[in-house]
C-alpha cells in the first residue's frame, strides 16, 4: 500500500513538472484587423489581412482565429489553393434585356454566383473546432454579425498557407513545429501583429489623395499589406464634352469594385441600379451587376441601355480571377452623373460632362 500510494505521488509530481512549453497551447490570430487597429484607421480604411500574418506552434498546439472583418480562414487541402470566388451557378443568363427592350449582350452566358463553398451557410465552422494536418481542407465559410472564433488544431509538423476567399491575395502562414522546438512567445506573437499594424496604419496615411492621372478614377486605392481606401479618386471629376473616362482597380487590390451608373436609390433594392446591388449579397448574383453592360466602347447619356445605365462588371487586380482591371466610358452630354460600386454602395462620386 506504502509503495502504490509512493509511485501514485511520483506520478502526480511528475505532471506537475512538465514545462509548460510541453503542454498544447492556443495562439491567436485577428481575422483583419483588431479592434483598436479598424478605430484608427477609421471608417473608409481597412486592412485585409491576417494579424500576425507569420505564426509558429508546436505540433499538438492551436490557434484560435477570430473574426475582425468579412473574411473567411480557408486551409485547402495539400497542394490546393484558395476557393475561387465567383463560379458558375449551372445555368445560362436569358431573357434578359435592358430598359429600352433591348437584349444585353450576356444573354447565353453563365449566370454567375458567390463560390457556395464558402458562401453558403452550411458551410460555416465559426464557433467550432477543427484538426488540420493537411489531409482535409479547413474552411470558415462567411462570418455573421456575432460570429465567434474558429479554433483549428495542428497536429503534424510542416508550413500551412491559408487564405480568405473572399479578397484573393489576403493569405497567411503557420509554421506547426516539432515539440521541444523553440517557438515565439506570446509577447513576441504580440510584437510581431503589432509592427504589422504600425505598418499597416502608415500605409493608410492620405491615400484619398492619390492622384490616378488625366481622365481616371481610382475604384478605391490599395497599399502595401492589403491595406485598401474605399473610396472613388477623385470623388468628383470634372471633363470635357466628349471625353472618355477610365475607371480603374489599383495595383496591389485584393477587392473587386464596380463603377455603375443608373436611376434609382442605390440603398433600396426596390429600385433599378439598388437591386442590382442587392444582388450580391445573394447566393445567384444579377447578371447586370457583374457583367459589363458592354462589351465594346459606348458613350453614356441620360437615355443610354433606356434609362442612363452603364456598367464597368465586377473588377479586381489579383490576377487569380478572369475580372478585368479597367473599364472605359465615353461622356458626350454635358451633366452630371453619379456613379456608385455595387459591391461596397456607399463608395460613389461623380462625373460632370461641361
Amino acid at each position: 500500500m506504502v509503495l502504490l500510494r509512493a509511485v501514485a505521488c511520483a506520478s502526480a509530481t511528475a505532471v506537475l513538472l512538465v514545462p509548460a512549453a510541453a503542454q498544447a497551447k492556443t495562439k491567436t490570430v485577428s481575422v483583419g484587423p483588431p479592434l483598436a487597429a479598424a478605430k484608427k484607421l477609421g471608417e473608409t480604411t481597412t486592412a485585409n489581412a491576417f494579424f500576425p500574418s507569420k505564426l509558429k506552434v508546436h505540433v499538438g498546439d492551436a490557434v484560435k482565429f477570430v473574426p475582425a472583418g468579412f473574411h473567411t480562414v480557408d486551409f485547402p487541402k495539400k497542394g490546393g489553393g484558395p476557393l475561387p470566388l465567383i463560379v458558375p451557378a449551372g445555368e445560362k443568363v436569358s431573357g434578359l434585356n435592358d430598359a429600352a427592350g433591348a437584349a444585353f449582350w450576356f444573354n447565353g452566358q453563365d449566370a454567375l454566383s458567390l463560390n457556395p463553398g464558402f458562401a453558403a451557410p452550411p458551410a460555416s465552422t465559426w464557433g467550432k473546432k477543427a484538426t488540420y494536418t493537411g489531409a482535409n481542407a479547413v474552411e470558415s465559410g462567411l462570418p455573421g454579425e456575432k460570429s465567434k472564433p474558429l479554433t483549428v488544431k495542428f497536429t503534424k509538423a510542416g508550413t500551412y498557407t491559408y487564405y480568405c476567399d473572399l479578397h484573393p491575395g489576403m493569405k497567411a502562414s503557420i509554421t506547426v513545429a516539432k515539440k521541444g522546438a523553440r517557438v515565439p512567445t506570446a509577447k513576441q506573437d504580440a510584437a510581431a501583429a503589432k509592427k504589422q499594424v504600425d505598418a499597416a496604419l502608415k500605409a493608410a496615411k492620405d491615400l484619398e489623395k492619390t492622384a490616378p492621372g488625366a481622365n481616371t478614377v481610382d475604384l478605391g486605392v490599395a497599399a502595401k499589406g492589403g491595406v485598401e481606401y474605399f473610396g472613388m479618386v477623385p470623388a468628383a471629376l470634372t471633363v470635357a464634352k466628349g471625353t472618355t473616362v477610365k475607371f480603374q482597380m489599383t495595383k496591389g487590390s485584393y477587392e473587386a469594385h464596380t463603377a455603375t451608373f443608373g436611376p434609382g436609390n442605390i440603398e433600396d433594392p426596390a429600385s433599378y441600379i439598388g437591386g442590382v446591388a442587392a444582388s450580391f449579397e445573394s447566393p445567384q448574383i444579377d447578371p447586370k451587376g457583374v457583367y459589363p453592360s458592354d462589351v465594346t466602347p459606348v458613350s453614356l447619356t441620360p437615355t443610354t441601355h433606356g434609362n442612363g445605365f452603364w456598367n464597368s462588371g465586377a473588377l479586381d487586380a489579383a490576377g487569380q480571377t478572369p475580372l478585368p482591371e479597367s473599364s472605359s466610358v465615353k461622356f458626350d452630354t454635358p451633366g452630371t452623373y453619379t456613379y456608385y460600386c455595387l459591391i461596397h454602395p456607399f463608395m460613389r462620386g461623380t462625373v460632370t460632362v461641361q
